[in-house]
């Protein structure tokens, strides 16, 4: 998810930031009054109606849209780097089968650093390299992961299929369906950048102080790793299990407001209107949740309807959609495990993570990049003009 709104214990300060701007940036734009979400000057739902992932992962990287002879070569590069290195592949089988996926992400992102023969190169050019490496990989350590855990075969990646199509079959073991690639490419689209949310900032904070890129994504998956950020799609899947049937979801949103208690995957710190990613996907997941599964839409469909009509009666407040509501839904029904959702957010927003900590190394505008360095407000205790006298721990 992008930032929870969290409403408790606020104070006339902008709290976590909020609001306070930062940084220039190129590469994303949000106008959260009317809903709209731009990628490099394009418009998200241009975007998911003609493009592919491949395809806005190039403008991200570098600002444009490529021409065919570019986007063929971008294609080839992510092929020929998907390939985990052996010694990563090893480790990764004498990793404990319970461990958090979002946690097998991170070291092994930071253990990638180490195969890099050209570490120390902080050219622009070299941090290209880098962010295609990591946008091929990331996938293949997901799949990977989750077939060591579960026992499965590792199934090797095939150069022949596109990004989406050899991600879902190195997880599953099967060529998927047409559809079953569309619809994934298109959730990949709309999650592969939002601007200056907490993963985004954590990842241009640390290149910030010129860490190389396998540093600030290792940040970055770190900050995602949070139920108010990127496993906030986890929450909203437990959510609607717990709900289990339509007829419950009624009841079941007005005794959670009128504690005062959140809808996850309703909300959010940045839209007053819905997130436009939102309607995408909820149309995916009614696509996608059919026979057994129908019933994950429908709950889903129920909660937005009665946390808006509640939100309304109890606190005369709007609320609406955000990214994570649909998404949880449609990956459940799609057969991935619920706690890979926050990794298959990854899987997305490296393209947009590895942009930015570019833009954040190779700022052309001034001033130039600088250590982010914000201040604190101290509201601790002080004892005497001076502060706390140290008292000899044998007079304690």
């Amino acid at each position: 998810m992008e930032e929870q709104v969290v409403h408790e214990g606020l104070d006339a300060r902008n709290i976590g930031l909020r609001n306070i701007e930062v940084a220039d940036t190129k590469i994303c734009s949000i106008d959260g009054i009317n809903g709209k979400l731009i990628y490099r000057g394009y418009d998200i739902l241009d975007l998911v109606n003609h493009s592919s992932f491949e395809e806005t992962a190039y403008l991200l990287l570098f600002g444009d849209l490529p021409n065919q002879k570019q986007l063929q070569d971008f294609s080839k590069n992510l092929q020929e780097s998907r390939t985990l290195p052996p010694q990563v592949i090893q480790n990764l089988k004498n990793k404990p089968k319970t461990a958090l996926p979002m946690d097998i992400l991170q070291s092994c992102v930071s253990e990638l650093a180490t195969y890099d023969p050209h570490i120390t190169i902080e050219t622009k050019e070299a941090n290209i390299e880098r962010a295609i490496s990591l946008i091929s990989k990331i996938p293949s350590i997901v799949a990977l992961w989750n077939r060591i855990r579960n026992d499965q075969e590792i199934i090797n990646p095939k150069k022949e299929l596109s990004h989406t199509g050899n991600f879902l079959y190195m997880i599953s073991g099967k060529m998927p369906s047409k559809e079953e690639e569309k619809i994934f490419d298109l959730c990949l689209i709309l999650h592969a950048e939002h601007s200056f949310n907490a993963s985004t900032f954590a990842a241009r904070e640390i290149a910030s102080t010129r860490a190389h890129m396998y540093a600030c994504i290792c940040g970055a998956l770190g900050a995602l790793s949070g139920e108010l950020h990127g496993g906030a799609n986890i929450q909203v899947m437990k959510m609607i299990m717990e709900i289990d049937e339509p007829q419950n979801v009624k009841n079941w949103v007005l005794e959670q407001l009128k504690v005062g208690k959140r809808v996850m995957g309703m909300g959010h710190a940045v839209y007053r209107t819905t997130d436009p990613r939102a309607d995408v996907l909820a149309r995916l997941s009614e696509t996608i949740c059919k026979g057994d599964n129908a019933k994950w839409y429908d709950i889903t469909e129920s909660v937005e309807k009665y946390t808006k009509k509640y939100m309304y009666e109890l606190k005369k407040q709007p609320i609406y959609p955000n990214v994570d509501l649909y998404s949880a839904s449609l990956y459940y029904s799609m057969g991935f495990p619920i706690d890979l959702n926050t990794p298959l957010f990854a899987i997305s927003r490296i393209a947009g993570w590895a942009a930015h900590v570019i833009e954040e190394k190779f700022a052309e505008a001034a001033p130039k990049p600088a250590l982010y360095r914000p201040k604190a407000v101290y509201v601790g205790k002080y004892c005497g003009p001076m502060g706390c006298e140290y008292v000899p721990i044998s007079e304690r």
